[in-house]
Protein backbone atom coordinates (compact mmCIF):
# COMPACT_ATOMS: atom_id res chain seq x y z
CA UNK A 1 0.00 0.00 0.00
CA UNK A 2 1.33 3.46 -0.88
CA UNK A 3 1.94 6.16 1.72
CA UNK A 4 -0.62 8.99 1.63
CA UNK A 5 0.56 12.59 1.56
CA UNK A 6 -1.68 14.61 3.88
CA UNK A 7 -1.70 18.35 3.21
CA UNK A 8 -5.01 19.54 4.65
CA UNK A 9 -7.21 19.18 7.73
CA UNK A 10 -9.95 17.65 5.59
CA UNK A 11 -7.61 14.92 4.36
CA UNK A 12 -6.61 14.17 7.94
CA UNK A 13 -10.26 14.13 9.05
CA UNK A 14 -10.97 11.50 6.42
CA UNK A 15 -8.29 9.30 7.95
CA UNK A 16 -9.77 9.79 11.42
CA UNK A 17 -13.04 8.32 10.15
CA UNK A 18 -11.23 5.14 9.13
CA UNK A 19 -12.18 2.29 11.47
CA UNK A 20 -8.92 0.50 10.68
CA UNK A 21 -5.43 1.32 11.92
CA UNK A 22 -3.84 4.52 10.57
CA UNK A 23 -0.19 5.46 11.11
CA UNK A 24 0.56 9.15 10.56
CA UNK A 25 4.02 10.72 10.57
CA UNK A 26 4.09 14.40 11.61
CA UNK A 27 7.28 15.75 10.07
CA UNK A 28 9.20 18.81 8.97
CA UNK A 29 11.09 19.02 5.70
CA UNK A 30 14.08 20.68 7.37
CA UNK A 31 14.63 17.81 9.83
CA UNK A 32 16.89 15.02 8.46
CA UNK A 33 15.64 12.54 11.07
CA UNK A 34 12.18 12.86 9.55
CA UNK A 35 13.50 11.57 6.24
CA UNK A 36 14.78 8.52 8.07
CA UNK A 37 11.33 7.86 9.56
CA UNK A 38 9.71 8.40 6.15
CA UNK A 39 11.88 5.59 4.83
CA UNK A 40 10.83 3.35 7.72
CA UNK A 41 7.14 4.06 7.09
CA UNK A 42 7.57 3.38 3.37
CA UNK A 43 9.16 0.00 4.13
CA UNK A 44 6.43 -0.88 6.63
CA UNK A 45 3.74 -0.04 4.06
CA UNK A 46 5.20 -2.70 1.74
CA UNK A 47 4.91 -5.54 4.27
CA UNK A 48 2.16 -8.01 3.51
CA UNK A 49 1.14 -8.44 7.15
CA UNK A 50 0.44 -4.69 7.30
CA UNK A 51 -1.60 -4.45 4.10
CA UNK A 52 -4.72 -3.35 6.04
CA UNK A 53 -2.87 -0.46 7.72
CA UNK A 54 -3.14 3.06 6.28
CA UNK A 55 0.13 5.02 6.34
CA UNK A 56 0.34 8.78 5.95
CA UNK A 57 2.86 11.62 6.09
CA UNK A 58 1.96 15.17 7.06
CA UNK A 59 4.01 18.35 7.43
CA UNK A 60 3.15 19.37 11.00
CA UNK A 61 3.10 23.12 10.25
CA UNK A 62 0.71 22.67 7.30
CA UNK A 63 -2.00 21.23 9.56
CA UNK A 64 -1.21 23.13 12.76
CA UNK A 65 -4.70 22.66 14.23
CA UNK A 66 -4.34 18.89 13.99
CA UNK A 67 -0.80 19.07 15.39
CA UNK A 68 -2.15 20.99 18.38
CA UNK A 69 -4.95 18.46 18.87
CA UNK A 70 -2.45 15.59 19.10
CA UNK A 71 0.12 17.51 21.17
CA UNK A 72 2.78 17.45 18.45
CA UNK A 73 5.55 19.52 20.04
CA UNK A 74 8.53 18.08 18.16
CA UNK A 75 9.29 16.16 15.00
CA UNK A 76 9.35 13.40 14.07
CA UNK A 77 6.23 12.24 15.91
CA UNK A 78 4.15 9.31 14.71
CA UNK A 79 0.60 8.71 15.93
CA UNK A 80 -1.35 5.48 15.59
CA UNK A 81 -5.13 5.97 15.28
CA UNK A 82 -8.01 3.54 15.21
CA UNK A 83 -11.53 4.81 14.66
CA UNK A 84 -10.36 8.39 15.21
CA UNK A 85 -8.87 7.54 18.62
CA UNK A 86 -5.20 7.67 19.53
CA UNK A 87 -4.00 4.19 20.50
CA UNK A 88 -0.21 4.72 20.45
CA UNK A 89 2.44 7.28 19.59
CA UNK A 90 6.18 7.36 18.98
CA UNK A 91 8.10 10.52 19.84
CA UNK A 92 11.43 10.86 18.05
CA UNK A 93 13.28 8.87 15.41
CA UNK A 94 12.92 5.43 16.95
CA UNK A 95 12.47 2.97 14.10
CA UNK A 96 12.47 -0.14 16.30
CA UNK A 97 9.80 1.25 18.64
CA UNK A 98 7.64 2.31 15.69
CA UNK A 99 7.90 -1.09 14.01
CA UNK A 100 6.99 -2.92 17.22
CA UNK A 101 4.01 -0.69 17.99
CA UNK A 102 2.63 -0.81 14.43
CA UNK A 103 2.85 -4.59 14.27
CA UNK A 104 1.34 -4.98 17.75
CA UNK A 105 -1.62 -2.73 16.93
CA UNK A 106 -2.08 -4.37 13.53
CA UNK A 107 -2.22 -7.79 15.21
CA UNK A 108 -4.82 -6.47 17.65
CA UNK A 109 -6.88 -5.14 14.76
CA UNK A 110 -6.71 -8.52 13.03
CA UNK A 111 -7.80 -10.30 16.21
CA UNK A 112 -10.68 -7.87 16.71
CA UNK A 113 -11.91 -8.46 13.18
CA UNK A 114 -12.04 -12.24 13.66
CA UNK A 115 -13.31 -12.37 17.25
CA UNK A 116 -16.75 -11.60 18.70
CA UNK A 117 -16.86 -7.96 19.72
CA UNK A 118 -16.97 -7.61 23.48
CA UNK A 119 -18.81 -4.64 24.97
CA UNK A 120 -16.41 -1.75 25.49
CA UNK A 121 -16.26 -0.53 29.06
CA UNK A 122 -17.23 3.11 29.30
CA UNK A 123 -14.08 5.20 29.85
CA UNK A 124 -15.55 7.08 32.79
CA UNK A 125 -16.43 3.78 34.45
CA UNK A 126 -12.87 2.56 33.97
CA UNK A 127 -11.41 5.81 35.32
CA UNK A 128 -13.64 5.63 38.38
CA UNK A 129 -12.51 2.06 39.04
CA UNK A 130 -8.85 3.07 38.71
CA UNK A 131 -9.26 6.07 41.00
CA UNK A 132 -10.93 3.89 43.64
CA UNK A 133 -8.55 0.93 43.32
CA UNK A 134 -6.61 2.17 46.38
CA UNK A 135 -7.36 4.52 49.26
CA UNK A 136 -4.58 6.78 47.97
CA UNK A 137 -4.05 6.65 44.20
CA UNK A 138 -1.32 8.44 42.29
CA UNK A 139 -1.45 8.94 38.51
CA UNK A 140 2.08 9.72 37.38
CA UNK A 141 4.66 9.43 34.61
CA UNK A 142 6.63 6.27 35.27
CA UNK A 143 6.58 4.19 38.46
CA UNK A 144 7.53 4.95 42.09
CA UNK A 145 10.85 3.15 41.52
CA UNK A 146 11.50 4.91 38.20
CA UNK A 147 9.67 8.25 37.86
CA UNK A 148 9.88 9.70 34.34
CA UNK A 149 9.52 13.39 35.15
CA UNK A 150 10.69 15.71 37.89
CA UNK A 151 7.17 16.50 39.13
CA UNK A 152 6.39 12.80 39.58
CA UNK A 153 9.72 12.22 41.35
CA UNK A 154 9.08 15.08 43.78
CA UNK A 155 5.56 13.78 44.45
CA UNK A 156 6.94 10.32 45.28
CA UNK A 157 9.45 11.91 47.65
CA UNK A 158 6.63 13.77 49.43
CA UNK A 159 4.49 10.65 49.80
CA UNK A 160 7.45 8.61 51.04
CA UNK A 161 8.36 11.36 53.49
CA UNK A 162 5.00 10.80 55.17
CA UNK A 163 5.26 6.97 54.84
CA UNK A 164 2.07 7.01 52.80
CA UNK A 165 0.41 3.80 51.69
CA UNK A 166 -0.48 4.38 48.04
CA UNK A 167 -0.80 2.75 44.64
CA UNK A 168 0.17 4.28 41.32
CA UNK A 169 -0.74 4.19 37.63
CA UNK A 170 1.74 5.02 34.87
CA UNK A 171 -0.17 7.25 32.44
CA UNK A 172 2.55 6.77 29.81
CA UNK A 173 1.35 3.19 29.35
CA UNK A 174 -2.23 4.13 28.43
CA UNK A 175 -2.96 7.14 26.24
CA UNK A 176 -6.73 6.79 26.69
CA UNK A 177 -6.41 7.08 30.48
CA UNK A 178 -3.83 9.86 30.13
CA UNK A 179 -6.14 12.07 28.07
CA UNK A 180 -9.44 10.95 29.56
CA UNK A 181 -8.51 11.62 33.18
CA UNK A 182 -7.73 15.26 32.39
CA UNK A 183 -11.35 15.75 31.35
CA UNK A 184 -12.82 13.50 34.03
CA UNK A 185 -11.03 15.35 36.84
CA UNK A 186 -10.98 18.78 35.14
CA UNK A 187 -7.27 18.85 35.99
CA UNK A 188 -4.98 19.33 32.96
CA UNK A 189 -1.60 18.17 34.29
CA UNK A 190 0.14 15.26 35.99
CA UNK A 191 0.79 13.93 38.56
CA UNK A 192 -2.68 13.71 40.13
CA UNK A 193 -3.36 12.38 43.64
CA UNK A 194 -6.71 10.96 44.80
CA UNK A 195 -7.75 9.96 48.32
CA UNK A 196 -10.93 7.95 48.84
CA UNK A 197 -11.82 8.58 45.20
CA UNK A 198 -11.61 12.37 45.48
CA UNK A 199 -9.04 14.49 43.64
CA UNK A 200 -6.63 16.23 46.02
CA UNK A 201 -4.65 17.90 43.23
CA UNK A 202 -1.16 17.96 41.78
CA UNK A 203 2.30 18.65 43.14
CA UNK A 204 1.69 22.34 43.92
CA UNK A 205 -1.34 21.49 46.07
CA UNK A 206 0.56 18.73 47.86
CA UNK A 207 3.42 21.12 48.62
CA UNK A 208 1.02 23.71 50.03
CA UNK A 209 -0.65 21.08 52.21
CA UNK A 210 2.74 19.81 53.35
CA UNK A 211 3.85 23.33 54.31
CA UNK A 212 0.61 23.90 56.26
CA UNK A 213 0.87 20.55 58.05
CA UNK A 214 -2.34 19.14 56.52
CA UNK A 215 -0.82 16.51 54.23
CA UNK A 216 0.53 14.05 56.80
CA UNK A 217 -2.78 13.59 58.61
CA UNK A 218 -4.69 13.11 55.36
CA UNK A 219 -2.54 10.36 53.84
CA UNK A 220 -3.09 6.68 54.74
CA UNK A 221 0.03 5.25 56.36
CA UNK A 222 1.98 2.14 55.45
CA UNK A 223 1.61 -0.67 57.92
CA UNK A 224 4.86 -1.23 59.78
CA UNK A 225 6.54 -4.52 58.92
CA UNK A 226 6.37 -5.81 62.48
CA UNK A 227 2.63 -5.13 62.65
CA UNK A 228 2.14 -6.78 59.27
CA UNK A 229 4.07 -9.88 60.35
CA UNK A 230 1.94 -10.15 63.51
CA UNK A 231 -1.23 -10.07 61.40
CA UNK A 232 0.11 -12.74 59.03
CA UNK A 233 1.32 -15.03 61.82
CA UNK A 234 -2.11 -14.87 63.48
CA UNK A 235 -4.06 -15.26 60.24
CA UNK A 236 -4.87 -18.87 61.17
CA UNK A 237 -4.40 -21.02 64.32
CA UNK A 238 -1.92 -23.14 62.34
CA UNK A 239 0.10 -20.95 59.96
CA UNK A 240 2.87 -22.09 57.62
CA UNK A 241 5.41 -19.83 55.90
CA UNK A 242 6.91 -21.76 53.02
CA UNK A 243 8.30 -21.65 49.50
CA UNK A 244 5.35 -22.10 47.16
CA UNK A 245 1.75 -22.97 47.97
CA UNK A 246 0.31 -25.99 49.74
CA UNK A 247 -0.77 -27.42 46.39
CA UNK A 248 2.55 -26.64 44.73
CA UNK A 249 5.51 -26.54 47.14
CA UNK A 250 8.68 -25.14 45.57
CA UNK A 251 11.38 -26.78 47.71
CA UNK A 252 11.91 -30.23 49.17
CA UNK A 253 11.59 -29.09 52.80
CA UNK A 254 8.26 -27.39 52.15
CA UNK A 255 6.99 -30.41 50.22
CA UNK A 256 7.91 -32.79 53.05
CA UNK A 257 6.26 -30.54 55.64
CA UNK A 258 3.02 -30.30 53.64
CA UNK A 259 2.97 -34.11 53.39
CA UNK A 260 3.25 -34.44 57.18
CA UNK A 261 0.59 -31.80 57.86
CA UNK A 262 -1.84 -33.33 55.38
CA UNK A 263 -1.54 -36.67 57.19
CA UNK A 264 -2.71 -35.00 60.43
CA UNK A 265 -5.99 -33.86 58.85
CA UNK A 266 -5.71 -30.52 60.61
CA UNK A 267 -6.77 -27.26 58.98
CA UNK A 268 -3.94 -24.84 58.24
CA UNK A 269 -3.11 -21.81 56.10
CA UNK A 270 0.06 -20.98 54.18
CA UNK A 271 1.99 -17.95 52.96
CA UNK A 272 4.34 -18.14 49.98
CA UNK A 273 7.48 -16.23 50.99
CA UNK A 274 8.67 -16.20 47.37
CA UNK A 275 5.94 -13.67 46.57
CA UNK A 276 7.05 -11.08 49.14
CA UNK A 277 10.75 -10.40 49.77
CA UNK A 278 9.99 -8.01 52.63
CA UNK A 279 8.15 -10.72 54.54
CA UNK A 280 10.74 -13.35 53.59
CA UNK A 281 13.63 -11.38 55.09
CA UNK A 282 11.71 -9.66 57.88
CA UNK A 283 10.27 -12.85 59.38
CA UNK A 284 13.77 -14.29 59.82
CA UNK A 285 14.66 -11.41 62.14
CA UNK A 286 11.24 -11.25 63.80
CA UNK A 287 11.24 -14.95 64.70
CA UNK A 288 15.03 -15.30 65.09
CA UNK A 289 14.74 -18.35 62.85
CA UNK A 290 16.94 -18.18 59.72
CA UNK A 291 15.35 -20.80 57.45
CA UNK A 292 12.06 -21.87 55.90
CA UNK A 293 9.54 -23.38 56.25
CA UNK A 294 8.39 -21.92 59.59
CA UNK A 295 5.39 -23.22 61.54
CA UNK A 296 3.32 -21.06 63.91
CA UNK A 297 0.60 -22.23 66.27
CA UNK A 298 -1.69 -19.57 67.72
CA UNK A 299 0.87 -16.90 66.87
CA UNK A 300 3.83 -18.71 68.44
CA UNK A 301 6.77 -20.17 66.52
CA UNK A 302 7.07 -23.94 66.75
CA UNK A 303 10.08 -24.19 64.44
CA UNK A 304 10.99 -25.69 61.10
CA UNK A 305 10.81 -29.11 59.47
CA UNK A 306 13.38 -30.71 61.80
CA UNK A 307 11.30 -29.76 64.86
CA UNK A 308 8.15 -31.12 63.23
CA UNK A 309 9.90 -34.42 62.48
CA UNK A 310 11.12 -34.69 66.10
CA UNK A 311 7.60 -34.02 67.41
CA UNK A 312 6.24 -36.63 65.02
CA UNK A 313 8.73 -39.22 66.24
CA UNK A 314 7.98 -38.49 69.90
CA UNK A 315 4.19 -38.61 69.40
CA UNK A 316 3.76 -34.97 70.45
CA UNK A 317 2.97 -33.53 67.01
CA UNK A 318 -0.84 -33.48 67.13
CA UNK A 319 -1.00 -31.89 70.57
CA UNK A 320 1.59 -29.29 69.62
CA UNK A 321 -0.14 -28.34 66.35
CA UNK A 322 -3.47 -28.03 68.19
CA UNK A 323 -1.82 -25.71 70.74
CA UNK A 324 -2.63 -27.99 73.65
Amino acid sequence: MSVKKISSVDEFSALEKNNGLSVIHFMAEWAPQCEQMNDVITELSKQRELKEVTFGIAVAEDISDVSLKYNISAVPTIVLLRGGKLVERVDGANAAELTTKVKTQAAKASLMSTSPVAPVKDLNTRLKQLINSAKCMLFMKGSPDAPKCGFSRTTIDLLNKHEADYSSFDILTDEEVRQGLKTYSNWPTYPQVYIDGELIGGLDILKEMDDSGELGSMLPKKQKLEDRLKVLINKAPLMIFMKGERGAPRCGFSKTLIGILNETGLEYDTFDILTDEEVRQGLKSYSNWPTYPQIYVKGELVGGLDIIKELQSSGELMATLKGE
